[in-house]
């Protein structure tokens, strides 16, 4: 099911003209006529119940963080697909408000539409506004295509699958930041690919200057690629998710099976800053579709974002090291755990990279075409290099620093 609805604050009322499929409006049996026609005489005045139960009591409204009560049903109108007044607020305004279609119309009730007019009643049109649209229930996958219109008539659109939780409308930038920290921290949380390599990562250096480096050299290397890909320099080809979720699984084979061989903290960092950089783009796939309800503070939202990672890597280092720690000291011996924990992990990412790698080969690679769009593509590609190379130069610099300060102080200990 596909719903397309507007929202316009307007002088002392929030209208939200919708429109959606009459079959999702299930419990509500239209007559027909004839071969399969919908019975308009006596399907027009049930289309107002059906609204009021499938619609209006399952799109929660707020002004500035109050609750709006229940809306009015202003008006219902059955239409046809083919009237394609949805394109703007004021044709479908206009057609939800104008005169029913004529009773003779011969319409299969299963390709009508559902117009319909709601309104709330609100102090200023100049308050915060916010949804909580749960029209998911409408059918077994519902898109929504929403359309904010701004008192200013700025218009902001949103599309999403589902129900989407609380949509601020025209949010602030403190409103964007403290909900993508939250995606932030509930992405890493829930991504358990990215934790184990994490855990792979810290499982042989569970000291603190160790683990400041490792951590470091990974969080500024997919910092990078969240934010490139986030700007669209990541390539769009259908192939690229598929490839970064297999690379996301080999890199967790790889550090596993070092672990087990012997891992040097030299190499570690660098291997954790490559690394990152492909987990960068595994993150952006997550927020893609996110930042649409970021409004007008795209960087806050990224930034805000790469904080909700980082606290969430925090809060799953600061359980699983000491955790670690304990089995090491009590349980069994380092050596031992680390290669048991590195084997486990392993042996459950080679089957991910090999699951992901039969999907992966499902899709067909295409060369670009050589043409501006291509040129301009490959310059932004080698300003992210640029930084790239330079973030590198950097991380060596401070590993550089760190280990002169190691060497200085062991003298003075002796």
């Amino acid at each position: 099911m596909t719903v397309v609805a507007f929202v316009k604050p307007e002088p002392g009322r929030l209208r939200i003209v919708l429109r959606a499929p009459l079959e999702a409006m299930r419990d509500t049996h239209f007559p027909e006529r004839g071969l399969g026609y919908l019975d308009l005489a006596q399907a027009q005045p049930m289309a107002r119940n059906a609204a009021q139960l499938w619609i209006a009591g399952f799109i929660a409204a707020y002004e500035n963080g109050d609750a709006l009560g229940e809306p009015n049903v202003i008006a219902t109108r059955i239409s046809l697909p083919s009237e394609r007044a949805f394109g703007s607020y004021d044709t479908a305004l206009g057609l939800a408000l104008g005169p029913a279609l004529p009773d003779t119309t011969d319409i299969p009730w299963q390709q009508a539409m559902l117009d319909v007019v709601l309104d709330y009643g609100i102090t200023s049109p100049q308050s915060d506004f916010a949804l909580r649209p749960q029209l998911a229930r409408l059918g077994v996958q519902t898109t929504t295509v929403l359309r904010f219109i701004a008192p200013n008539g700025s218009e902001r659109a949103y599309e999403y699958v589902g129900d989407p939780g609380l949509v601020r409308l025209d949010p602030r930038w403190y409103h964007a930041a403290l909900q993508f920290v939250k995606l932030g921290v509930q992405h890493i949380l829930s991504g358990i690919d990215h934790l184990l390599f994490v855990l792979c990562l810290v499982i042989p250096f569970r000291r603190l200057r160790p683990l400041v480096m490792i951590v470091t050299a990974f969080t500024v290397a997919h910092s990078i690629t969240l934010v490139s890909s986030a700007m669209g320099v990541a390539p769009d080809a259908l192939w690229f998710p598929p490839l970064i979720e297999t690379l996301i699984a080999a890199s967790i084979v790889y550090m596993a099976l070092e672990n087990i061989v012997g891992p040097r903290l030299q190499r570690r960092w660098l291997i954790a800053f490559g690394f990152g950089l492909v987990h960068g783009f595994g993150f952006s796939f997550a927020l893609r579709q996110s930042l649409q309800f970021a409004g007008s503070h795209l960087a806050i939202s990224l930034f805000t974002f790469n904080v909700g990672v980082e606290i969430g890597q925090l809060l799953a280092l600061a359980v699983a090291v000491p955790l670690v720690s304990l089995a090491f000291k009590y349980a069994v011996a380092e050596r031992v755990g680390v290669i048991i924990l590195s084997a486990l992990v392993a042996h459950t990412a080679w089957h991910w990279m090999l699951d992901r790698g039969t999907r992966l080969r499902e899709y067909e690679f295409t060369w670009p075409a050589v043409d501006a769009a291509l040129a301009a593509s490959a310059m932004r590609a080698a300003m992210v290099l640029v930084v790239i190379a330079a973030a590198a130069w950097g991380m060596t610099e401070l590993w550089r620093r760190m280990s002169l300060q190691a060497g200085a102080s062991k003298p003075e200990a002796t």
